[in-house]
């Protein structure tokens, strides 16, 4: 599909790749990862033709087509509804259907025989690429990306930033393209679609190059990585995981190859040496020079995972219970978020709080931190705790004149100039970066600093909102091994799998207005969940968990019997959906051979009607159809 040859890329007089070769084919997924800084989408970019390269050469087929998503696209505005935006993808469709309604107006003033042969032509074409869907795909897209059925009305312009992103992904996938390239596709998701992405990108038919942090994600769908690192591109046959392994394990042979390689130089060098003094041996001496000149020297290993050296502090522990929440009801104007809801978080919890956006997480974190105190009930902090909250707005609080290094000191006085450095070089900030002012540094940059500032704050309780957010692979490892080892309390929210699942030992979750409990990883909560929805779906009306339940049991298994009754009746409705969408499809045969009749054919406003009526049974079809499907399905699963 495409091949990248000798590729050399400088940015002044830095290579930020050279003489880099790699070959993408048809098919495969993709994860491009490597540390900030190594040039990942600027090669994205390259590939789209945005910047070109030095030398060597990107060649692809000339027919081949390309969905890049980037971030540069949250710039898009516009007024029209995210539905019209979205399928903006279907561009010959909506052509076409711009020049059926222009046909069929015409006819009604100006009938000719030219006139109707073109009509059929663009009808058929427009059949052809699958026309009539198109409006029901769009809105299956972005069903799966979080938006409603009421949102799909909504002028684009109207939603914020993040959303605005879904919008242009939605339309990007929409297109179906060759390959996809996508740059951090997972920024602006929550959980749910995000599994919903992982699902729609592994039946993806295309190729798919993704650049993400997001380690579970890549798992999920790559089948191949390629690290961008030192100027070249390395492609490891497997995800992630694999990619760690495999990297190792040559990691391992290099390291040998490197120290068999010194110890073999040392003993040249000694010989020569020793052969240099003597007259006779000088000829054999100048030999072996030459031959240790022109010796290719093996690389020693670089350390690419650097652990934490600094330890956080705090002067004194807390009591056992840090936050009580009693009968906490929050409500807004359009959403109730909490409704008569408790929990109590206990010293050396370690808790995510997940779920999908405008579910409450922000709030709820907000009312644990103090930042909310407009709802009912109690939100009580325990004795002896002093906390540090994290999120996206305490970028405010940063001041601007002073440098990196200086506002860490400020802000803690107890950590040595040596600490502050280790941890600010844990956040990409190394060498004379730490010396740069605030107000010069990106949306990004400012984060990294205000996270770095909270984990040197003298609190035992940590109130995190996306710390992940702006950060690399190896800084969410950095990040990781800081709260593996902090010894107070934690609650985080984030749509990081890996980061949540190596941080958390307690798993909240917002459901039926209230704080839902599971107490394990993230790992077991998802399988714990995946079950439950199952069960959920076996069994409609399952018993609400009682008021005083802090974490949700799963459903129990139906009996057998109602199992058998329960098989039933999903088979009778699976048949009068059938019948169903029989007498549909024989209806759309009907009105399309009524088209070719002549009497319909030479009546523009009958013929008309009669494409609308059309129109109108192919969309039904297709959502009886996938109402079909998901009925089928939870028969298997009933059945296995």
């Amino acid at each position: 599909m495409i091949s990248i040859n000798n590729l050399t890329f400088e940015i002044g007089a830095r290579a930020l790749y050279d003489e880099a070769n790699w070959h993408i084919k048809p098919g495969e997924k993709i994860g491009l990862i490597g540390a900030n800084g190594t040039g990942k989408t600027t090669l994205l970019k390259m590939i789209v033709g945005e910047y070109k390269p030095t030398s060597g050469s990107i060649s692809m087929a000339k027919d081949l087509t390309l969905g890049y998503l980037n971030q540069d696209l949250l710039s898009y505005a516009s007024e029209k509804n995210i539905l019209h935006v979205a399928m903006e993808a279907f561009e010959r469709q909506n052509q076409l259907h711009t020049e059926i309604e222009n046909l069929l107006k015409k006819l009604e003033t100006e009938y000719t025989e030219e006139l109707l042969h073109k009509l059929s032509d663009k009808q058929s074409e427009f059949e052809a690429l699958d026309g009539y869907s198109i409006e029901y795909k769009a809105h299956e897209i972005l069903a799966g990306l979080g938006f409603s059925e009421a949102d799909t009305h909504r002028q684009l312009s109207t939603f914020s930033g993040g959303w605005r992103m879904r919008v242009m992904l939605a339309k990007i996938l929409l297109q179906a393209p060759d390959i996809l390239l996508l740059d951090e596709p997972t920024n602006h998701l929550d959980l749910p679609s995000i599994q919903w992405l992982e699902d729609y990108l592994k039946a993806f038919d295309g190729a798919v190059i993704i650049v993400s942090h997001d380690r579970w994600f890549l798992d999920k769908v790559i089948n191949r990585t390629v690290e961008s690192r030192k100027g070249k591109l390395t492609v490891y046959a497997g995800n992630y995981s694999f990619y760690l392994e495999e990297k190792a394990l040559r990691e391992e042979i290099q390291r040998g190859e490197f120290k068999n390689q010194q110890s073999k130089i040392r003993q040249e060098e000694r010989l020569i040496e020793r052969f240099r003094a003597k007259a006779s041996k000088a000829k054999m001496a100048q030999s072996r020079i030459k031959m240790l000149d022109k010796m290719e020297r093996v690389d020693d290993v670089d350390d690419d995972n650097p652990s934490v050296n600094f330890t956080f502090r705090f002067s004194k522990q807390s009591g056992r219970h840090v936050v009580t929440l009693e009968h906490i009801t929050k409500k807004y104007p359009a959403i109730d978020i909490l409704n008569d809801a408790e929990a109590i978080i206990e010293k050396g919890d370690k808790i995510a709080l997940i779920g999908a956006n405008g579910r409450g997480k922000s709030t709820l974190l907000r009312i644990v931190a103090g930042a909310d105190t407009d709802y009912i009930g109690k939100c009580e902090t325990g004795h002896n705790v002093s906390q540090t909250f994290f999120a996206q707005h305490q970028l405010e609080s940063l001041h601007l004149e002073n440098e990196i290094l200086r506002e860490l000191q400020s802000f803690a006085p107890r950590h040595t100039e040596t600490e502050l450095r280790s941890i600010l070089g844990s956040f990409l900030f190394t060498g004379d970066d730490v010396f740069k002012k605030i107000k010069v540094l990106s949306g990004g940059e400012k984060s990294r600093v205000a996270l770095a500032k909270a984990l040197t704050a003298d609190a035992n309780f940590l109130v995190l909102d996306e710390p992940t957010n702006h950060l690399d692979i190896q800084s969410v490892n950095i990040l990781i091994q800081a709260i593996q080892q902090f010894e107070g309390t934690v609650i985080v929210v984030s749509h990081d799998r890996y980061f949540l699942d190596n941080v958390a030992n307690k798993i909240w979750f917002i459901e039926d207005q209230k704080i839902k409990i599971y107490p394990g990883t993230y790992a077991e909560y998802e399988v714990w969940n995946a079950k439950r929805k199952i069960e959920q779906k076996a069994a409609p009306v399952a018993p609400q968990p009682k008021k005083e339940e802090k974490k949700p049991e799963p459903v129990k298994q139906p009996q057998s019997e109602n199992k058998t009754q329960q098989l039933k009746k999903l088979n009778q409705d699976l048949a009068k959906m059938e019948q169903q969408i029989a007498e549909l499809e024989k209806a759309a045969t009907e009105l399309e051979t009524k088209m070719a009749d002549d009497k319909i054919y030479t009546d523009a406003a009958k013929l008309k009607e009669t494409n609308a009526a059309y129109q109108q049974r192919q969309n039904e079809v297709k959502a009886l159809k996938q109402k079909w499907e998901t009925l089928a399905e939870q028969i298997l699963e009933l059945e296995s």
